[in-house]
């Protein structure tokens, strides 16, 4: 079933938006609703759809069915398209797009047309003050660094004073500690100004910073819509689970209100019985036993992170090693022989579902 994501003003809508590219569905049924002042991550794997509805809400692309609005007014639908410039729909993309031949104040005013120029060069002088890059303004974008080049294609996405911002992985580029800061400013200035703003990620991490919900894409298709800790902490999906963090997978039967695995039965009242199942833990939620108490495992692995270790056992009846972490102080060898327990009070039961199993698991995740 095709989801909806519903908010109470809606600043941007999407109603059943699709679009296909020959027999390949790029955007599948899509419905969403982004209110005044919410930040929205479209998470989701490379092929999912996240670029191409962003160029559906920008108007780069048409949709062949469904319907955009902005402000309740129809931007694209049968019969209605609004030209891209008309909409007032700010975007920000993975490369910035900056005009080499601009300076760095010409760059963030070009979007700023029928103004006196004296307004229009205060307005860009406040705006670079607010980026950090007033000291800039008479540079060219090859004399920036790349976090210096994402402010700057920020700074002239925002200064019109856009009814929605699009971001298009607009951090991927930046080397990762200069990402997390550069997200942080960003944030801070979005919440600032009280910007509407859609951002594309293939990053779970990210999207949970930023977002005050995730929108997950597979396949063209809005797969579930939710807040960050509700995404984390009750996903209705294997989809969800698997792709906003690391989690140990185990297929099992509802049987009596329970999945019963190799490593204990947990409790499943939402699922009708002989229902197949997928049960998900985290790594953090298994735990090494003291005194020989709980289910026995033989260490295959371990490698040291820092504050934790990432640990492969091997348990009877599983047929993949189960990966725990624990704390960094811990020194378990290959072979050493463990006993685990499981905090029954976080873990996920979600039904089976095909095409929600067949999601890839991203290369990036929370790991926890």
């Amino acid at each position: 079933m095709q989801m909806s994501c519903n908010s109470t003003i809606p600043r941007l809508s999407l109603e059943a938006v699709s679009l296909r590219y020959g027999p390949i569905p790029a955007v599948d049924g899509v419905s969403l609703e982004v209110a005044e002042g919410e930040i929205v991550c479209l998470l989701g794997p490379s092929g999912s759809g996240k670029s191409t509805l962003l160029r559906l809400i920008a108007g780069i692309e048409r949709p062949q069915s469904g319907r955009v609005l902005l402000d309740g007014v129809e931007a694209a639908g049968a019969g209605t398209f609004v030209e891209p410039e008309e909409r007032r729909v700010g975007m920000v993309f993975q490369d910035y797009a900056l005009f080499p031949h601009l300076t760095v104040a010409a760059n963030v005013a070009f979007g700023v047309r029928r103004q006196r120029k004296a307004e229009v060069d205060s307005r860009v002088a406040a705006m670079l003050d607010r980026v950090g890059l007033r000291q800039y303004a008479d540079s060219y974008p090859h004399m920036l660094s790349g976090g210096e080049r994402q402010r700057v294609a920020l700074a002239r996405a925002l200064l019109p004073g856009p009814r929605v911002l699009l971001m298009d992985e607009a951090f991927s580029s930046l080397d990762s500690r200069l990402r997390d800061r550069i997200r942080q400013d960003t944030l801070q200035l979005l919440r600032e100004t009280r910007t509407t703003a859609v951002l594309v990620t293939h990053d779970p991490g990210e999207a949970m910073r930023l977002g005050d919900r995730i929108a997950l894409l597979h396949e063209g298709r809005l797969v579930e819509c939710a807040s960050p800790q509700d995404l984390y902490s009750k996903p209705a999906t294997l989809a969800a689970a698997r792709f906003i963090s690391d989690i140990n997978e185990l297929r099992g039967v509802c049987r009596d209100g329970c999945v019963r695995t190799p490593i204990g039965c947990f409790a499943a009242p939402h699922l009708a019985e002989q229902t197949e199942a997928w049960v998900c833990i985290r790594p953090h939620s298994i735990r090494v036993a003291p005194n020989g108490d709980g289910i026995p495992g033989r260490v295959v692995s371990s490698s040291f992170l820092g504050e934790v270790n990432h640990v492969a056992v091997a348990v009877n009846g599983l047929g993949a090693p189960l990966t725990i972490h624990t704390p960094g102080r811990t020194r378990l060898a290959p072979d050493d022989t463990v006993y685990l327990e499981v905090d029954p009070e976080h873990v996920l039961v979600v039904a089976h579902d095909e095409r929600s199993a067949m999601m890839p698991i991203p290369s990036e995740g929370v790991s926890q």
